[in-house]
């Protein structure tokens, strides 16, 4: 409860939520003329926007649906137009304890698979755009190394290319890989910085756990720095297929590759 202190805006959505959810005899009387909540999975999903939502979103993109797009306070990830095998992989990890953040866990820890399937399937259907991100300050040398791991990785490290598991085009791949454009540098270093320390996990082999161990902090920060600093491109959708198979053993990803 403690982090929801920290985020109020996180604790009411999430008790609007669970207000909703609940049936009418249980809810509280209502004082005066109220307009009844919309039982609808958008309404419901209100808690997550709270966080992933549109506070970062263009304008030129206010008149559309704005779900999953990211926050401003450039830490939370966009989640909108995620592949929906990834998005439900992350509802799971969270549930079940591969990933940890408490306020994620306590959202999904009573859901249904078929309930975190919704939910993936509901925000991957979000199609908007990103917020534009801050280019990062970075002396050049730093920034095209990044781009050098990115896109060629290193073998001498045995680090294969971002590229090569999350498309050319950085937006990912269907059913279950996601893409690495649009989100905030912050968030790449924390992620990077869990697998590191063993807080994040996937389904094994975790092909991410092993890549993040053999790359130096200054690594990390080089990836990070230079995908953050990277625009969308136009058609930022995942990919329907990688064109080769992946270059490590991956147990969140298809069992048949190409």
């Amino acid at each position: 409860m403690q982090g929801f202190i920290r985020h109020p805006a996180l604790l009411a959505a999430a008790i609007l939520v669970w207000m909703t959810a609940l049936p009418a005899s249980a809810q509280p009387a209502r004082q005066g003329r109220q307009a009844a909540v919309p039982d609808t999975l958008s309404q419901r999903l209100t808690a997550c926007i709270a966080c992933h939502g549109s506070a970062a979103t263009p304008p030129a993109a206010a008149a559309g649906s704005q779900s999953g797009t990211g926050s401003a306070r450039q830490y939370f990830p966009r989640i909108a137009g995620k592949p929906a095998g990834y998005l439900y992989n992350q509802l799971t990890n969270f549930r079940d304890g591969r990933r940890q953040y408490p306020q994620m866990t306590w959202m999904v820890q009573h859901l249904s698979d078929d309930y975190l399937h919704e939910i993936a399937d509901y925000f991957s259907r979000e199609h908007v755009p990103a917020p534009v991100l801050a280019r990062a300050g970075l002396p050049a040398a730093e920034l095209e190394r990044g781009r050098q791991l990115v896109t060629h990785g290193d073998t001498a490290l045995k680090i294969p290319a971002c590229i090569a598991c999350h498309g050319e085009r950085l937006t990912g791949a269907l059913p279950a890989i996601p893409g690495l454009i649009g989100l905030p540098r912050d968030y790449i270093n924390a992620q990077f910085g869990a697998w590191r320390n063993g807080s994040r996990h996937a389904l094994a082999p975790d092909c991410m756990g092993t890549i993040a161990t053999r790359l130096s902090l200054a690594d990390v920060s080089a990836i990070s720095a230079w995908l953050a600093s990277e625009p969308l491109p136009a058609d930022a959708s995942p990919a329907p297929t990688l064109p080769r198979p992946l270059p490590l053993a991956c147990g969140s990803a298809p069992e048949k590759q190409p």
